[in-house]
């Protein structure tokens, strides 16, 4: 058991050299700046301990695994904050080094703020229109970062599971027409993975179309419990593959689990590991079916 857990926090701190690579690559969702706030690019972000903030030039950082390991996964990071910041070193940076110690190429999405203090952006849009350009840039360049397309996924923690949930419910396709290649191309997830998300862009009902999905919380969190209850029956009606994990105890905010003194939260990454590997995510042969 302590040794399950020793090599968990090697994995979560990145302390061992096979599992990530030590500085992303930093990519700018758009070259000259997102469309309509150009001027604003070269803006400086804020950054202090744990939180980053004033993100004017939306970006992805790309943490590839060891190519002895890699699968040709992928998953977009969105990490929580409210709106107002973004908790990117337990959300992003650290369950992007969780994800390439099991094989998986993992992108942290800074996003746009709106409920920043002063903020310009819309709640209902910019994240929208940032997560669609981040799924649809790594999408075009999955060729070089040795990325199999189909299998590109999300993950959201708290008001990042928002951020998720505008672009996995809705309908994904890129613009046919339009001046960018990379808005061409489909921007829904093909999978999605949910830790205690917001109540924001949880649809009504959910429709066939919905990725298959993995979600996580504590029973006790008052704000964000009852999405993945309203979600499970959804999913349920529509016959859409889902996982649910509610615990007892937890609260909100226990990020990797890392912080945590509750066993079940120290180890739920591992939970999260297996679904990937359960639904052949983790498996480059598409040929290959689920063994029940």
């Amino acid at each position: 058991m302590l040794k399950n857990y020793l090599l968990l926090l090697l994995a979560l701190f990145g302390f061992s050299t096979g599992y990530a690579q030590t500085k992303p690559l930093v990519v700018p969702l758009w070259p000259k700046g997102a469309p309509g706030f150009e001027n604003r690019r070269n803006e400086p972000e804020q950054a202090q301990d744990y939180w980053v903030k004033n993100i004017h030039n939306p970006s992805i950082a790309v943490y590839l695994p060891p190519k002895e390991k890699a699968t040709g996964a992928a998953v977009i990071i969105c990490p929580g904050g409210g709106h107002r910041l973004l908790v990117y070193n337990s959300e992003g940076v650290m369950p992007a080094q969780y994800l390439n110690s099991i094989g998986v190429t993992a992108i942290v999405l800074k996003y746009r703020l709106s409920r920043e203090e002063g903020s310009p952006y819309s709640l209902d849009k910019q994240p929208q229109q940032d997560a669609y350009r981040a799924m649809r840039l790594v999408r075009s360049r999955a060729k070089e970062w040795g990325i199999d397309p189909n299998r590109l996924g999300m993950l959201g923690f708290s008001a990042g599971g928002e951020v998720v949930a505008t672009v996995a419910y809705a309908d994904g396709q890129g613009d046919p027409k339009a001046p960018d290649p990379v808005d061409r191309l489909n921007g829904k997830p093909n999978f999605q993975m949910l830790i205690y998300p917001g109540p924001l862009g949880i649809p009504d009902s959910i429709t066939t179309t919905a990725p298959p999905a993995f979600m996580l919380a504590a029973n006790n969190d008052v704000c964000c419990s009852e999405p993945i209850v309203k979600l499970l029956r959804g999913y349920r009606q529509a016959h859409v593959p889902l996982e649910v994990h509610l615990y007892a105890q937890g609260s909100h905010g226990f990020n990797m689990g890392q912080r945590s003194k509750l066993a079940s939260l120290q180890s739920w990454p591992q939970r999260m590991a297996d679904w990937l590997a359960d639904n052949n995510i983790l498996d480059p042969n598409p040929a290959h079916k689920h063994q029940e």
